[in-house]
């Protein structure tokens, strides 16, 4: 069959398995593994050779890793680097050790036992990467969390390939270890330079051609050059993308790159999983049943009590941990390929690598259902005695046991959303407390005297220490959305008459967090749109109160149903123009100023320069439409209309009778 026909016959057959996978609400990644193992080799037999498939299937891996680069950024990366180097290391750690216990009480051998070990410690991240990407959920704690363990098994697999030739009996010296080692630092180096000098640089040097296909082209050779270099220092493909998409992200093209990239990640990825799919062997898979199974069993329960642990040691919260110990609970697709490579060198047997493949196609099958799981079983759980003494362990949640604050504002979550609401709040005297889940942040904040606490949200013991019976209001400001529908449920529970405001990402949640109790629901989508909408009324001159009823009505109904208003929308567009050659301004009277006991009839202030005073803001008061015998005080704010000439004769005139020391 020729190459094209393949490739149309797996768009075809995936096509319908994914379609009909997700009326069903099961995830295209499924439909694509299926879809694989349905016209693979062993199966239909509809593709007999997938090598041509497996190298397409690679250009997959390359470019969503590229495309997760770009929108990670170095400063993420940063951030968690004492997950990437101490959650990764200890997961590595933990899982080989436990793995190497059972492998060497089956096999009896300590080579074939470290080998599998080192394996088994990997997890998917394409699997992963995707899911958390189409759930929102990448800048989550346990997004964060997971993304960092994985850089730290790519990085891994660089150790594990060095290994391979050590363990099968083969010969490499220092000298060789050594060198593998140098040039993947130095590559790792030129990637840090080169994202801050050269090629931000290069890419406006590209931007400025004003050429499209050139940007694109530039894109992909990016992605691709750095991948294949890195594969020449020992490290992986995925992991050079994965660092060229760094450079882009540091660029002010990220968001252009991201976009003119995901055509064809999408189209890739597919035939990955669908290359994937076709390496599983379905009559060794029924024939070897009870071996596989009990494998499958030994290597999920391995990988999420090693993860389990970890979140204890990284203290973070009980639900992050089981989230990230049971969707981290697959083998990866580097195993794979280490896989093949301990076969060619004859350091597993054939068997055992047909055993390794279909535990791996297997978990990454069972992913999706993993990670929905783990969120069920997070809340079940979050009852258990056990788990609340285990996990009660951060110095700065038992802190807030000592909080007495009555009708205060919690606000969940330090962005930037919850930073600017704590800004106001501390200029208006109104008392607040803040919940955030990241270390570094409430140490930060601890130290600027922000009264910031460590925890997590979705715990009620948290919340109870916070003092959420007494509190007037909580601000729910997470990118969370599973774990912001649990602690609105919670707090409702807990507090029936309190105010709560959540800020989500999609206008489709707004109908569910209301029914858990969210007094209000802001979406950020939407509400740009209708600040996008008032700016462009407000640009045409349609009367303020037009413009607000408009957006009034546009939030009513959970945003669902916008009424129609009876506005004469064209006499106001056709009468506009009268509108656009008036401007309001103002001016503020200071104490020096020669305006100061004098009335607006004094000054002939409408004679003199063709403006009309429409008001005066003294303190709280507005007093509008002033008389003339209207006499000025220190601070009032005399605000007047007029056209755009007389505006700046007025301000000149103002500023005449003050002197130069008064200013607007």
């Amino acid at each position: 069959m020729e190459f094209l026909e393949i490739i149309e016959l797996i768009f075809i057959v995936s096509a319908i398995i994914v379609f009909i996978l997700t009326k069903v609400n099961i995830p295209s990644l499924v439909g694509f593994l299926t879809a694989g193992i349905l016209i693979g080799p062993s199966s239909l037999g509809l593709v007999g050779n997938s090598h041509n498939i497996e190298i397409i299937a690679e250009i997959g891996v390359v470019l969503l890793l590229f495309s997760i680069g770009i929108e990670f950024s170095l400063k993420k990366l940063l951030r968690i680097k004492k997950i990437v180097f101490g959650g990764g290391l200890l997961q590595v750690f933990i899982t080989t050790f436990f793995v190497f216990l059972i492998s060497f009480y089956f096999f009896k051998n300590i080579k074939i036992s470290i080998f599998l070990s080192f394996l088994i410690s990997l997890s998917s991240t394409a699997v992963i990467l995707k899911i958390l990407t189409e759930k929102g959920e990448l800048d989550t704690p346990q997004g964060r969390t997971m993304v960092g363990i994985l850089i730290f098994q790519d990085l891994f697999v660089v150790v594990i390939m060095l290994l391979i030739p050590i363990l099968a009996g083969g010969d490499i010296t220092f000298k060789e270890i050594f060198l593998k080692i140098f040039k993947a630092g130095l590559i790792i180096l030129f990637v840090m330079v080169g994202s801050r000098f050269v090629f931000p640089y290069f890419l406006h040097q590209i931007v400025k051609t004003k050429s499209r296909e050139l940007f694109i082209i530039t894109l992909i050779v990016i992605c691709l050059g750095i991948a294949i270099l890195t594969s020449y220092a020992g490290l992986s493909l995925a992991l050079g993308a994965f660092l060229a998409g760094l450079i882009i992200s540091e660029s002010e093209y990220a968001h252009q790159a991201l976009s003119d990239i995901i055509p064809f990640k999408e189209s890739f990825m597919g035939l990955f999983f669908v290359s994937v799919g076709m390496l599983m062997n379905l009559s060794f898979v029924y024939k070897n049943f009870f071996i596989i199974f009990l494998g499958l069993c030994i290597v999920v329960l391995i990988k999420i009590l090693a993860l389990l642990i970890i979140g204890y040691l990284l203290n973070l919260s009980q639900r992050v941990s089981i989230i990230t110990a049971f969707s981290l609970s697959q083998v990866g697709e580097f195993s794979f390929v280490l896989a093949f490579s301990g076969k060619s060198s004859n350091l597993i047997s054939d068997d055992i690598y047909q055993i390794i493949l279909s535990i791996t196609v297997i978990t990454m099958i069972l992913s999706p259902f993993m990670i929905n799981l783990s969120y069920k079983i997070s809340e079940n759980l979050s009852i258990s005695n056990f788990l609340k003494n285990f996990y009660k362990k951060s110095k700065d949640t038992d802190d807030t046991k000592s909080l007495k604050k009555t009708d205060h504002i919690i606000i969940i979550g330090f962005g930037l959303n919850g930073k600017n609401l704590a800004k106001i709040l501390k200029e208006l005297n109104i008392p607040y407390v803040i919940l955030e889940m990241n270390s570094v942040t409430v140490t930060e904040m601890k130290k600027r005297g922000e009264p910031i606490y460590f925890g997590d949200g979705t715990s009620i013991e948290v919340l109870k220490h916070l003092g959420i019976d007494k509190a007037r209001a909580v601000v729910v400001a997470i990118s969370d959305p599973s774990a912001t529908r649990r602690i609105v449920s919670i707090i409702r529970k807990e507090n029936n008459s309190v105010y709560i405001l959540v800020r989500t990402r999609y206008v489709a949640e707004i109908e569910d967090l209301k029914k858990l109790g969210a007094t209000e629901v802001i979406p950020e989508e939407f509400e740009t749109s209708i600040e996008l909408s008032a700016r462009v009324l407000k640009y045409y001159h349609f009367p303020t109160n037009v413009i607000l009823d408009m957006a009034e009505k546009l939030r009513k109904d959970s945003y669902k149903v916008l009424r129609k208003t009876n506005v004469p929308k064209h006499s106001l567009y056709d009468h506009s123009f009268a509108l656009k050659e008036l401007e309001i301004d103002s001016y503020l009277v200071t104490n020096r100023c020669s305006l100061l006991d004098r009335s607006i009839k004094e000054l002939e202030i409408r004679k003199k320069t063709n403006v009309t005073i429409i008001a005066i803001k003294r303190d709280e008061n507005l007093i509008v439409n002033p008389n003339p015998d209207f006499r000025f005080s220190e601070n009032d704010l005399v605000i007047f209309v007029g056209k755009g000439s007389d505006i700046n004769k007025a301000v000149a005139y103002f500023n005449e009778v003050c002197g130069v020391e008064c200013k607007i």
